[in-house]
């Protein structure tokens, strides 16, 4: 068996079912286990690597018009790569090669690779594309496994959080310039981390907000995870929240309680690390009741001085 994947998270999938051996491919962002970085890239993006946040959104906003994609395969290298299996997605249209793109490479490749799309929009959803991975190649006993691995992590979060008696209102941004709110399965995380998001809908895809939106939303906790950005890279746009209108009222701002986390490894990737993201919410609202397993980052809490002016809550 040899395996292309075609997204970082189908890369992760792969992994997690003991299957790296049979990768021979992966994406120009595939960077998790560390060695499918040295894997042939089949992929390369059309965003400029100096591009800032406003003009990857607008650059994001006109391929969504023209039904463009921002990737683009390196058709050479897979057809050199002869791949058995091609992991890919349908779910975001912009966030990996098109569908129809993938599908048209696979008719022209020697053998005509089976081409697997996985489209999740739940936890649950992501636990059954291990299943659809571990089918394709072969090894369906592998994905039980894994599943039933990953299902008892996420039950003790929940198990634990039962005990919580006031949850914390939540709003998990997605991107900051503009702000995003969270969508697919974030608000899940949250709930099952003993959380309530409020602008974030389960299942459903994240939304543009006016920055009015997130006043309205008064969050006790104020988690930033942009899609696609390192925490460094996030930490750089941060600043600017400190002169929207309203940051200084939102009760997350006033208890201090903002985090920061690295939302390209975590809650954008529907992949097994999902488990690992509701474990690092879980620690950030309750970090009492839930403790964080080793090897995980925390969420970054911002200090006073990052967070601007904020007068604390007075109690």
């Amino acid at each position: 068996m040899r395996i292309v994947s075609l997204l970082p998270s189908a890369t992760e999938i792969v992994c997690e079912l003991g299957l790296g051996d049979a990768l021979v491919g992966v994406t120009h962002e595939c960077d998790y286990p560390a060695f499918v970085t040295a894997l042939p890239k089949v992929t390369r993006t059309l965003i400029p690597h100096d591009a800032i946040s406003r003009e990857i959104d607008a650059l994001v906003r006109e391929r969504l018009q023209t039904q463009r994609a921002l990737y683009t395969l390196d058709l050479p290298t897979l057809e050199r790569l002869e791949p058995d299996l091609i992991v890919t997605q349908a779910l975001c249209d912009v966030c990996a090669v098109a569908e129809a793109e993938v599908t048209a490479a696979a008719c022209t490749l020697p053998g005509r690779p089976r081409v697997v799309n996985l489209e999740p929009t739940s936890l649950g959803d992501v636990f059954d594309t291990l299943h659809l991975v571990a089918d394709a190649a072969g090894v369906p006993a592998r994905a039980d496994l894994a599943v039933a691995a990953l299902r008892e992590r996420i039950g003790t979060v929940a198990k634990r959080s039962e005990q919580v008696t006031a949850r914390p209102r939540v709003v998990v941004l997605e991107w900051l310039d503009p702000p995003f709110s969270c969508g697919h399965w974030t608000p899940e995380l949250v709930r099952l981390a003993g959380g309530d998001e409020v602008l974030g809908v389960s299942g459903g895809p994240s939304r543009t907000l006016a920055w009015a939106d997130v006043v309205a939303a008064r969050p006790d906790v104020l988690l930033v995870a942009c899609c696609g950005f390192s925490l460094e890279r996030t930490l750089v746009d941060l600043p600017a929240l400190r002169d929207c209108p309203g940051w200084e009222a939102l009760p997350a701002v006033r208890s201090g309680r903002v985090y920061v986390t690295d939302g390209n490894a975590y809650f954008s990737r529907p992949g097994p690390r999902l488990v690992d993201s509701a474990e690092i919410v879980a620690h950030a609202l309750h970090p009492a009741l839930h403790p964080l397993p080793p090897g995980l980052p925390t969420a970054r809490r911002l200090t006073r001085e990052e967070i601007g002016n904020a007068r604390p809550v007075t109690v």
